[in-house]
């Protein structure tokens, strides 16, 4: 265990868990060892230690989305230091083959929700399943799997991540459930929760009900307020072209802004490759 990690453990062994590492007590975001984040296409995220690396959902694989997907696909082969990739589900643009390849490099862990095969494993990389509610120990990230729900009703989880005095909760492409006031109380208030904000509708799954199968924009901002988000962080949206077979809702930024106002929490929007600005 490095000093950096003994420090952390430390510091919050006297805390109660619920209320592990708030917004402050350990690192401000200019001091070594804070934790950055940089926001990857679609749904992916890069979370940054100065000496490891965690990618949640990232993907690289242009065959994804095609041409529907308007964002940069971002390089992650980049990482720095011990390197994990956590998904959320298996479906092919939260678990990219070819993102998690390039970012382990044939070392690190694939970390996954149990009941789930994601396939292939990167040669020389460990695959770890892993169960509703237990923490996982990847170096200076905690990770907890935490439950969602998927629109096409496979296994999915949304993750909880502590690291560098910051706590994000990432929500993969859930939709609405009755989980959140749970995790809220147990792990939150949290720093950022990145969260799909495009409510899209499947038309080829017969017959069509018509209903939102990923949160809506008004849905992502209920949940990040019981989640006591300080930032909002809107990821998994600008799928065009797809006429009824995957369809989003209208303006999703501009619903998600309006549905925000009153609310405590900010709207922070990141194109990818961006970085998040804790001072904003």
């Amino acid at each position: 265990m490095n000093r950096g990690r003994r420090r952390f453990l430390s510091a919050c062994a006297a805390a109660p868990a619920a209320a592990l590492c708030p917004r402050g007590s350990l690192f401000a975001a200019t001091e070594p060892g804070a934790l950055r984040i940089q926001r990857l296409a679609w749904a992916g995220i890069r979370l940054q230690l100065p000496d490891a690396t965690l990618f949640i959902d990232p993907l690289i694989n242009p065959d994804a989305w095609g041409s529907a997907l308007d964002d940069a696909l971002i390089p992650v082969d980049d990482a720095i230091g011990d390197t994990s990739v956590l998904i959320t589900h298996a479906h092919p643009d939260h678990f990219d083959a070819k993102a998690v390849a390039a970012a382990l490099r044939g070392a690190g862990t694939l970390v996954y929700p149990g009941g789930t095969n994601p396939l292939p494993v990167p040669h020389g990389a460990r695959a770890r399943p892993s169960a509703l509610w237990e923490p996982q120990l990847l170096g200076d990230f905690t990770a907890t799997p935490v439950p969602a729900a998927d629109g096409y009703g496979d296994p999915q989880v949304s993750w909880v991540v502590s690291a560098g005095g910051r706590r994000i909760f990432h929500g993969g492409d859930t939709l609405w459930h009755g989980h959140w006031w749970r995790i809220g109380r147990q792990f939150g208030p949290f720093d950022a929760a990145f969260l799909p904000i495009n409510g899209a509708r499947f038309g080829w799954r017969k017959p069509v009900s018509g209903q939102p199968g990923v949160l809506t924009p008004e849905q992502a901002v209920a949940a990040a307020d019981i989640l006591g988000a300080r930032r909002l962080v809107p990821i998994h949206y600008g799928i065009s072209g797809m006429d009824d077979e995957y369809l989003e809702v209208d303006d999703p930024m501009g619903r998600l802004r309006t549905a925000a106002r009153g609310k405590s929490m900010a709207i922070y929007p990141a194109a990818p490759g961006a970085w998040v600005d804790w001072n904003v």
